[in-house]
């Protein structure tokens, strides 16, 4: 199936490298841009497109104010696409805000064209963690300027002994296969786990997975 796409940033030039970037992969379809955050509010819900490419810091409704209004679907539709937030290491304090709002992962302004293109696809297929060591970096970068929080026993009590364990390395950037690697099991069984995490304690995917465990202590930056 093919993943339609569509690019919100208010410098024209960025739009059209990124849609220049990802017309010419096989699959990919950009079907529409935006300059600011209250014209790609507008336009996905007139396009639905399955990926919004949205920059975070844009004039008027920024994209982590337009993330968190597209998490709220008109009462005429269920429709809530995937956001992949476009970010720079300068700006670490917009992170936990643009997660909250609804974004699923991170990608650089300066990424290769294999690294967009990538990302775009794990973010349609509800991977979410797209490039685990900067999405982690970035995260473990706010964590550090928060005071530590106390380890919330209560929140993580629905989990069993192996769940926290899979919690605390997906928090850590760790892959499905390099998990399965460090605990012995089948890799199958790994995303089982992830599976039940989510559902568990209501998260939408394993970038929230990764925010959920620093914000309740499981892991510490750094450790």
């Amino acid at each position: 199936m093919t993943i339609t796409v569509l690019i919100a940033d208010d410098q024209a030039m960025v739009r059209a490298g990124f849609a220049a970037v990802l017309a010419a992969q096989d699959g990919i379809e950009v079907i529409g841009q935006a300059a600011d955050g209250a014209e790609a509010v507008v336009l996905a819900r007139d396009l639905r497109p399955d990926v919004v490419v949205m920059d975070v810091r844009m004039p008027g409704m920024n994209g982590i104010e337009a993330t968190a209004a597209l998490q709220v679907p008109p009462r005429s539709s269920d429709y809530v696409p995937k956001v992949l937030m476009l970010t720079t290491f300068d700006i670490d304090e917009y992170v936990h805000a643009a997660l909250r709002a609804g974004a699923s992962g991170f990608l650089l302004k300066d990424a290769l064209p294999d690294e967009v293109a990538r990302a775009v696809r794990v973010i349609a297929a509800g991977e979410a963690l797209l490039a685990p060591s900067v999405t982690r970096r970035l995260i473990e970068e706010v964590a550090r300027q928060q005071p530590a929080p106390v380890v919330d026993e209560h929140l993580l009590a629905s989990l069993t002994a192996r769940e926290r364990e899979v919690l605390e390395l997906v928090a850590r950037g760790r892959s499905n296969q390099e998990i399965a690697a460090e605990l012995f099991i089948a890799e199958q069984t790994v995303k089982t786990h992830v599976s039940k995490i989510l559902q568990k304690l209501g998260l939408r995917d394993r970038v929230h997975a990764v925010v959920f465990a620093y914000d309740t202590g499981l892991v510490r930056p750094g450790a």
